[in-house]
C-alpha cells in the first residue's frame, strides 16, 4: 500500500477520483445498515431461547422452597447470587442481582451518592459545591450521559493499551476532593477493546486520594465476551482494594445483557460486605424485590460457570466471522495508507478507528449519506466532544456478515475521501 501523506496532489486527485466513482455505485444502491450500537443479533438472542422453558405453572419456587411469584428477596435469589458471584468473582454476601439493567444500577448507585453520600460518613454529593468524575476515553458515552444529566464535571483521560492513563489519573487524584470517582470498563473496554493490566489495577486499588469517599465504577461489562480461544485475564479489583487497604472504594457491575437476552436478562452489582449491606437498606425504601422468576431462569438455564462460558463460545462463534470481516476490510483498503488506525479487540462487542485529525464527522456523515448509520462522533468522548475529532466506534454485531463486509468497505472508501480532501487542503 502507499502512504498517501508520500503521494503528489496529482496522485492523490487520481485515486480521488476512483474513489469517488465506488462511492457513487454504493450510493445508487439504497442499502440501509445500522452500525451504531453494539446490540446482539437474533442469531445470538436465539442462543438463549430455552429461558422460556425454563419455568411454567408448576416450577416456580427457589431452592429454599420460596414462591418466586410473590413478594420478597431484596438482594436476589439465594442460587442467583451463588452463580453470579462466582461471574463476578466476589463472596455471596459481595453481590446484589437486581433487574435486566446493570446500567440502571449504576444510575441508582449515582442517585444514591448524590442524596446520601457514598460512605456514612460522608456528604452527599448534592450538597457539595462541586462533584467531578474522571472518564477515560474513548470510552462509554452512557456512562458520560449519567455524570452530565446529574450536573457532574466530566474530566476526559487518555486510554491507554492497558487502562487509563494513570500518572494523570494519580495527579489529579491526589490534589483535588472534588474528584469523587473514575468510570472504568476494565476488560475489553468500550469501544478500545483495552484490558486493563495488573499494575494499573493496583494502582487505581492503592492511590491516594484526597476526597476520602473517591469511589470506583467498575463496569465489567464484557468480563467472559471472547472472541479468541485465549481469554484475557483480568485482577480482581475488590481484591486489590482490600489489600490496599480500600475495601469499599469500588463497586462492580455486570449483567447478561449480551450472554441471554439483551432486553430481558438481568444485572448485578458487588462490591465489599459493608458497601452491599449500605446498599440492600437503602434498596428497601426503593423496591420490594426484583424479577424472581427470571433470576430462577437464569440460574435453570446455565447452572454453573461451565454453562455460561459454553454459552459464550457459542456467541463468540457468531461474532468472530464479523469482526474478522472488519480487519480484513480496513486492512485491504486502508492497511499501509497512514490515515487511520484501529484497534483489534480480542474480546467485547467494538472495534476503536482512529481517522486523520478532524475527519471522524465528516466520514459519519458520508457514510449515512450513503446508507450506513455509525455511532454519532464524539460520542466516544465527555459532552459528546471529541477533542481531536478523530475516533469512530464501530459495532460489527447486529447486522448479518455479508452485510459487515459492504459497509466496512464503504466506510474505509469515505475515510479515504475525506483524507485525501485534508491532505490536499494542506
Amino acid at each position: 500500500m502507499t502512504d498517501f501523506q508520500q503521494l503528489s496532489p496529482q496522485e492523490l486527485q487520481e485515486i480521488k477520483q476512483q474513489l469517488k466513482q465506488r462511492y457513487r455505485e454504493f450510493q445508487s444502491k439504497n442499502i440501509t445498515l445500522d452500525m451504531t450500537r453494539g446490540k446482539p443479533c437474533a442469531e445470538q438472542l436465539d442462543l438463549a431461547i430455552g429461558l422460556f422453558d425454563c419455568v411454567d405453572g408448576s416450577h416456580y419456587t427457589a431452592q429454599d422452597g420460596s414462591d418466586c411469584r410473590n413478594y420478597g428477596g431484596l438482594d436476589g435469589l439465594a442460587e442467583a447470587k451463588a452463580l453470579f458471584s462466582a461471574l463476578m468473582q466476589v463472596e455471596v454476601n459481595e453481590i446484589i442481582i437486581g433487574g435486566n439493567s446493570s446500567l440502571n444500577m449504576m444510575h441508582d448507585a449515582f442517585m444514591r451518592a448524590m442524596v446520601n453520600g457514598v460512605t456514612a460518613n460522608s456528604s452527599p454529593w448534592k450538597l457539595l459545591p462541586k462533584v467531578k468524575f474522571l472518564c477515560p476515553s474513548p470510552g462509554y458515552d452512557r456512562h458520560f450521559f449519567v455524570c452530565q444529566y446529574l450536573g457532574i464535571e466530566m474530566i476526559t483521560i487518555a486510554m491507554k493499551e492497558d487502562g487509563p492513563d494513570m500518572d494523570t489519573v494519580e495527579n489529579l487524584v491526589a490534589a483535588d476532593d472534588s474528584i469523587k470517582g473514575i468510570w472504568c470498563v476494565p476488560k475489553y473496554s468500550n469501544p478500545t477493546g483495552a484490558v486493563y493490566s495488573d499494575r494499573v489495577v493496583d494502582r487505581l486499588a492503592s492511590m491516594k486520594t484526597k476526597a476520602d469517599d473517591f469511589i470506583i465504577f467498575w463496569d465489567n461489562a464484557y468480563e467472559v465476551h471472547h472472541l479468541g480461544k485465549k481469554p484475557a485475564r483480568l485482577k480482581n479489583i475488590l481484591t486489590a482494594c482490600k489489600q490496599a487497604g480500600h475495601p469499599d472504594r469500588v463497586l462492580i457491575f455486570g449483567s447478561t445483557s449480551k450472554i441471554s437476552f439483551a432486553s430481558a436478562g438481568l444485572a448485578m452489582m458487588a462490591g465489599s460486605k459493608a458497601s452491599m449491606d449500605r446498599a440492600r437498606k437503602q434498596m428497601s425504601f426503593q423496591t420490594i424485590g426484583p424479577d424472581k422468576l427470571n433470576q430462577l431462569r437464569h440460574v435453570r438455564f446455565f447452572k454453573n460457570m461451565a454453562g455460561i462460558e459454553d454459552q459464550m463460545k457459542k456467541h463468540a462463534a457468531i461474532l468472530k466471522p464479523k469482526f474478522d470481516a472488519v480487519q480484513s476490510a480496513l486492512e485491504t483498503e486502508l492497511g499501509g495508507k497512514n490515515i487511520a488506525t484501529w484497534s483489534q479487540p480480542a474480546g467485547g462487542y467494538f472495534v476503536s478507528l482512529d481517522t486523520l485529525e478532524g475527519c471522524a464527522g465528516p466520514v459519519i456523515r458520508m457514510a449515512a449519506e450513503a446508507g450506513v448509520k455509525l455511532t454519532p462522533a464524539g460520542s466516544t468522548f465527555p459532552y459528546m466532544k471529541d477533542p481531536l475529532n478523530r475516533n469512530i466506534r464501530l459495532a460489527p454485531s447486529f447486522p448479518p456478515l455479508e452485510d459487515i463486509h459492504l459497509a466496512m468497505e464503504l466506510v474505509a472508501i469515505c475515510i479515504q475521501l475525506v483524507s485525501i480532501d485534508k491532505l490536499l487542503a494542506g
